[in-house]
């Protein structure tokens, strides 16, 4: 069992204009189309791009990058695509660093750093929670839990997060790993989130994200 522990770093982006061309793709489209998707082969997609002492972001190798220099530490970025109910799926990667690590996906984000989420880690692991007032809790267990679903080390992961009504529901490559219930936040925006534990140095790398309507 893997215990969770991190500090926080926030990198969100939210756009008027983004939002409300979200919002009318939403009403215009019908159950299991695609409302927004990026293979992060073109420059310009609206995704942050930073660098500081604990973290660091990049578009290259047509993947979006997220490196964790620090230990016990966590970033996000956001897409930009607002909703209420979503299924977000991305192509996740462990480029570098320990396998003890974290990474994965973000639903129903606001602009003070409130989100659900969906991770697992390179030896194993996964866990559905929630981030809320600057701190991190997990949601229908107490730490981080084994599947032999999910592909070890540096391996791609297919990871797809369902965030509908207050049911959240996790899939490694095509299986369902992790299902619970919350309704403390009913819309916001998606995206992807890495971190590190006892270790930094953890680099992975998204492909092909993707918003369904469910």
């Amino acid at each position: 069992m893997k215990s969770f522990h991190v500090i926080i770093l926030c990198i969100l982006v939210l756009l008027l204009a983004a939002c409300q061309s979200a919002s009318y793709t939403y009403w215009t489209t019908k159950k299991g189309d695609v409302l927004f998707e990026d293979d992060f082969s073109s420059p310009g997609g609206g995704w942050p791009i930073y660098t500081t002492s604990e973290a660091a972001s990049a578009l290259t190798d047509d993947k979006y990058i997220l490196w964790i220099t620090a230990p016990s530490f966590s970033s996000w970025a956001l897409s930009g695509n607002v909703y209420q109910d979503i299924q977000v799926e991305v192509d996740a990667t462990r480029l570098g660093g320990p396998l003890s690590n974290m990474y994965g996906l973000t639903c129903r984000a606001d602009q003070e750093g409130n989100f659900y989420f969906f991770i697992i880690s390179s030896d194993g692991y996964y866990a559905i929670g929630i981030m809320q007032a600057g701190g991190f809790s997990l949601l229908g267990q107490d730490m981080m839990a084994f599947s032999s679903a999910i592909i070890l080390d540096e391996s791609t992961n297919h990871l797809r997060f369902d965030c509908i009504d207050s049911s959240l529901t996790g899939y490694v490559n095509g299986q369902m790993v992790a299902i619970t219930g919350d309704s403390t936040f009913t819309s916001g925006d998606t995206g992807v989130i890495a971190g590190s534990f006892d270790a930094g140095g953890v680099v992975v790398g998204f492909d092909n994200f993707t918003l369904y309507k469910p």
